[in-house]
C-alpha cells in the first residue's frame, strides 16, 4: 500500500495541534469576582477595604488584570489588619482570578486554597463553593481535567446542600466543559442541558444563555455545524435581549469560529469584526485581542497570510500592554502557526520557541507541552525526524504528568504517525495501539476513529491487508455513526486501496465511488482549507487508485470518465481560490462523460489523446517520497473508438533522475503553438 496515505492522517492532526487559539472551551467559564456584599459601616478602614476590593472587581471586568492585583492586594493588606476574614479570603480568592487570567496557574492555585481554608474556617460554604469552582478552573487551564473535576463536583454537592440552584447550574456547566475537553461529548451535552434547565427554571437568562453557547461548542466539535450555529444564535438572541454586551460579543465571536469551521471565512471574519467591535466599545481589552487574533486565524486560512500576520502582532501587542503572559503566549504560537503556513520552518520554530519560553517562565505546563508539540510538527515537516520525535516525546512527558489525557494521545499519535514515516511499523503500531486505548478510555469517538485508521494504513504498509481492512472497516462506522464525514471520505479511501491491495477488485471499485462521492460532497460544504487539502489530496490519490482498479477489470471507458472526472475537480479547486468563489457556486463545470467525449471529437474531427499519470510512493533515505510509475493513455478517434495503452514510466527517474512532467514542461516550452489545422488534441 502506497504509505504516503499516513500523510493525510497526519493532516487531520496537525489542524487539531496547532494549538489555533480560538478559545472555545473557556469562553463562557464564570471568572466572577466575589460580591462584597457587605453591609454599611462607619469603619473607614473597612469601607476603604470594600472600596479597594469593588475598585479590583471593575478594572478585572475590563482585562486591566495588574490594576485589578495592586487593588485587591491592597485591600487585602487592608482586611487582615482589621482581622476581617471575609473580605480576606474574597480578596485572596479575587486574587487568585487574576492570577488565572495571567497564565500564572500554580499561583492562582495557591490564592485560591488560601481563600477556600478561610471559607472552610468561618464556615461560609458559599465561598467554599466559589473557591474549590475557581480551582477547578485552575486545574482545567492546565489540562488536568481529571482534578478540575473532582473540585467541579464538590462545589455541586455543597450548591445543592445549600439549595444554591444558581451555583449548581454553574458548576454542571462547568463540568460539562472539562468531559468537552476530555472528548465525551455526549456527557458534556448532558451536564450543558442540565445547566441549560436550572437556568430556564430559575429565569437566569444570563446562565440560560452561556449553557445554550456552550451546547453549541459541543456540537461544532461533533462537527454538527447546524445545530451549534441554532444554539449561538439562541445565545446571541438571549444576550441583547438583557443588554449583555460582553455575552453578545462572545456569542459573535462563537457563531465566527462555527463559520470558520464551515470554511466561510468571509462570514466568519464579518462576525469576529462584529465582536471585535463590541469589545472595543466596552473596553475589553483581552476580549479585543481575541477577537484579532481569530481573525488572523480566518485570514491565514484564506491563505492572507501578511493580513494574518498583522492580526496576530495587534493580538500580541496587546497582550503584552495588558501583561496577558497567557495571550501574549497564544499570540507568538498563532504567528508560528502563520509561518509554518507559509512554509518558513525556521521562523515557525523561532516563534514556538518563544512561547515555549513564556509558558515555562508563568508556569503553563499545557502550553509548554503544547509548543514541543508544534515545534515536532515543524521539524517533521523539514524532514528532521529523530529532532521531531525528540519534542512529541517531551511533550508526551508533560502531558502525562499533568493529567493532559488529550494532549497525551496526540503527542502518542504524533509519535506513531512519524514512526510509521521512519517505516518503523511496529513501532508506530506500539503507539497507536496507545492513542487507540486513551481514546477508547476518556470516550473521545472522533480520536478513536482516526487511531483505527492509522492503525489500518499501518497493517497495510506491512502487507497485512484483512487487517488493514478490518481497522478502516471500524473507523468507517465509528465516522458514519458520529457523522464525521471527513472521517467517513478518508477511511472509504484507505479501505478502498486496502481492498484493491487485497485483489477484491469488485470490493474497491465499489468503495472508491463512494469515497469520491462523500468527499466531493464535502468541497461543496465549504469546510475550511486544512480540511479541503486533506480532502483534495485524499480525492487525487482516490481518482488515480480507482482507474487502476478499473484498468485492471478492463473497464477502459470508466477508468476515463474518472481521469476526467479529477481533472474537472481539480480545474474547479483552481477556479475558486482565483476567482474567491465557493465550489457549491460551480457545480455547472462537471467532468464530461466518455459518450460526450466522443462527441467532441466527432465535432472537431480531431483525434484526442487524454493521458493520466499514475504514481508509486517509495524510501529514500528514510523518507517516503512519490515518483511517476505509469503512463495511461487514451486515443479517442472522431468516429467513436477508443483504445487504451499503458506505458512504464519508472526508467526516467530511476536511470536519467528526470519525470515525464518535466519534460513536459522542457517540450511545451520549446514548441509552437498549435495551429487551427492540427487534427490531434493532447488533454
Amino acid at each position: 500500500m502506497p504509505p504516503k496515505l499516513c500523510k493525510y492522517a497526519l493532516i487531520a492532526l496537525l489542524t487539531a495541534i496547532l494549538s489555533i487559539h480560538l478559545d472555545l472551551p473557556k469562553l463562557n467559564f464564570l471568572f466572577n469576582p466575589n460580591s462584597v456584599a457587605s453591609a454599611q459601616t462607619t469603619d473607614p478602614r473597612k469601607a476603604e477595604a470594600d472600596r479597594l476590593l469593588e475598585q479590583g472587581n471593575q478594572q478585572y471586568q475590563i482585562s486591566q488584570f495588574e490594576a485589578a492585583l495592586q487593588s485587591w492586594q491592597q485591600a487585602l493588606i487592608i482586611y487582615r489588619e482589621i482581622k476581617n476574614r471575609l473580605g480576606e479570603g474574597q480578596s485572596l480568592g479575587n486574587l487568585g482570578l487574576a492570577y488565572l487570567n495571567l497564565g500564572d496557574y500554580p499561583k492562582a492555585i495557591e490564592y485560591q486554597q488560601q481563600s477556600l481554608a478561610i471559607a472552610r474556617e468561618i464556615k461560609d460554604r458559599l465561598g467554599e463553593g466559589q473557591s474549590l469552582g475557581n480551582l477547578g478552573l485552575a486545574y482545567y487551564s492546565l489540562g488536568d481535567y481529571p482534578r478540575a473535576i473532582e473540585y467541579q463536583q464538590q462545589i455541586l454537592a455543597i450548591a445543592r446542600e445549600i439549595k444554591n440552584r444558581s451555583g449548581e447550574g454553574q458548576s454542571l456547566g462547568n463540568l460539562g466543559l472539562a468531559y468537552y475537553s476530555l472528548g465525551d461529548y455526549s456527557k458534556a451535552i448532558e451536564y450543558q442541558q442540565q445547566s441549560l434547565a436550572i437556568a430556564h427554571e430559575i429565569k437566569d437568562r444570563q446562565g440560560e444563555g452561556q449553557s445554550l453557547g456552550n451546547l453549541g461548542v459541543a456540537y461544532y466539535f461533533l462537527g454538527d455545524y447546524p445545530k451549534a450555529i441554532e444554539y449561538q444564535q439562541q445565545r446571541l438572541a438571549i444576550a441583547r435581549e438583557i443588554k449583555d454586551r460582553q455575552g453578545e460579543g462572545q456569542s459573535l465571536g462563537n457563531l465566527g469560529v462555527a463559520y470558520y469551521f464551515l470554511g466561510d471565512y468571509p462570514k466568519a471574519i464579518e462576525y469576529q469584526q462584529q465582536r471585535l467591535a463590541i469589545a472595543r466599545e466596552i473596553k475589553d481589552r483581552r476580549g479585543e485581542g481575541q477577537s484579532l487574533g481569530n481573525l488572523g486565524v480566518a485570514y491565514y486560512f484564506l491563505g492572507d497570510y501578511p493580513k494574518a500576520i498583522e492580526y496576530q502582532q495587534q493580538s500580541l501587542a496587546i497582550a503584552h500592554e495588558i501583561k496577558d503572559r497567557q495571550g501574549e503566549g497564544q499570540s507568538l504560537g498563532n504567528l508560528g502557526v502563520a509561518y509554518y503556513f507559509l512554509g518558513d520552518y525556521p521562523k515557525a520554530i523561532e516563534y514556538q520557541q518563544q512561547r515555549l519560553a513564556i509558558a515555562r517562565e508563568i508556569k503553563n505546563r499545557q502550553g509548554e507541552g503544547q509548543s514541543l508539540g508544534n515545534l515536532g510538527l515543524a521539524y517533521y515537516s523539514l524532514g528532521d525526524y529523530p529532532k521531531a520525535i525528540e519534542y512529541q516525546q517531551q511533550w508526551l512527558a508533560i502531558a502525562r504528568e499533568i493529567k493532559d489525557r488529550l494532549g497525551e494521545g496526540a503527542a502518542l499519535g504524533n509519535l506513531g504517525l512519524a514512526y510509521l514515516s521512519l517505516g518503523d511499523y511496529p513501532k508506530a503500531i506500539e503507539y497507536l495501539q496507545q492513542v487507540l486505548a486513551i481514546a477508547r478510555e476518556i470516550k473521545d469517538r472522533l480520536s478513536e476513529g482516526r487511531s483505527l485508521g492509522n492503525l489500518g494504513l499501518a497493517y497495510s504498509s506491512l502487507g497485512d491487508y484483512p487487517k488493514a481492512i478490518e481497522y478502516q472497516q471500524q473507523h468507517l462506522a465509528i465516522a458514519r455513526e458520529i457523522k464525521d464525514r471527513l472521517g467517513e471520505g478518508q477511511s472509504l479511501n484507505n479501505l478502498g486501496l486496502a481492498l484493491y491491495k487485497s485483489g477484491n477488485l469488485i470490493a474497491a471499485e465499489k468503495t472508491l465511488y463512494e469515497a469520491i462521492k462523500v468527499k466531493e460532497s464535502l468541497r461543496d460544504k465549504r469546510l475550511s482549507d486544512t480540511n479541503k487539502v486533506s480532502i483534495f489530496e485524499t480525492q487525487r490519490v482516490t481518482y488515480i487508485t480507482l482507474q487502476q482498479v478499473l484498468i485492471a477489470q478492463n473497464k477502459v471507458d470508466a477508468a476515463l470518465e474518472i481521469s476526467e472526472r479529477g481533472r474537472a475537480r481539480a480545474f474547479v479547486e483552481l477556479l475558486s481560490s482565483r476567482l474567491n468563489k465557493a465550489n457549491s457556486d460551480m457545480k455547472s463545470l462537471s467532468a464530461p462523460t466518455v459518450n460526450e467525449i466522443k462527441q467532441i471529437a466527432k465535432q472537431q474531427n480531431s483525434t484526442l489523446v487524454q493521458y493520466s499519470i499514475i504514481y508509486d510512493y517509495f524510501k529514500v533515505e528514510g523518507k517516503l517520497k512519490s515518483q511517476e510509475s505509469e503512463l495511461y493513455i487514451w486515443v479517442i478517434k472522431p468516429n467513436g473508438e477508443v483504445t487504451f495503452q499503458r506505458q512504464d514510466i519508472k526508467p526516467l527517474w530511476q536511470k536519467q533522475n528526470t519525470s515525464l512532467s518535466a519534460l513536459v514542461d522542457g517540450v511545451l516550452r520549446t514548441i509552437p503553438v498549435l495551429s487551427l489545422s492540427e487534427n490531434i488534441c493532447y488533454c
